[in-house]
């Protein structure tokens, strides 16, 4: 049985991802930082002190072979990918190895605009269609 890890530092879908892994009975772990403490009954919790990247290698070294990830960090995605986890972001979208490379591609493009003093407009209102899209997407993994 795969566990379900949380990249909770921002997460807007961690009780939504509770309530779906607590109906198919799957074990969820909830990773964040001492800034962003998430506890939720029904999921364990790790915390991990506040610092770049600290949350995202102790998911890495925690990963195994089938589990589930949900995070909206490409450099995670990847990693985790690395570790033959399924991986997916709060918006139901799948990271795969077709799609990794655009996407860190996309976000080394980001980077350097904002090197350059060019800053994208923030994300937009989570909507009600963006948490079925990922209700849709989990259910589908969960259910294999």
């Amino acid at each position: 049985m795969p566990t379900v890890l949380i990249d909770a530092d921002g997460c807007p879908v961690v009780d939504l991802t509770i309530r779906l892994c607590n109906g198919h009975e799957v074990a969820v772990l909830i990773l964040c930082d001492t800034a962003h403490r998430i506890e939720r009954e029904g999921a364990e919790t790790l915390v991990f002190d506040k610092g770049a990247d600290s949350v995202v290698f102790a998911l890495v070294n925690r990963v195994r072979p089938g589990d589930i990830v949900v995070t909206q960090d490409y450099g995670l995605a990847s990693m985790c990918l690395a570790r033959r986890a399924r991986v997916l972001n709060q918006n139901g979208l799948e990271y795969t190895t077709d799609n990794i490379d655009a996407l860190l591609e996309r976000r080394w493009q980001n980077k350097k605009l904002l090197r350059a003093g060019k800053h994208p407009k923030g994300p937009a209102r989570r909507t009600k269609e963006q948490d079925e899209a990922f209700t849709r997407a989990l259910k589908n993994i969960l259910m294999l």
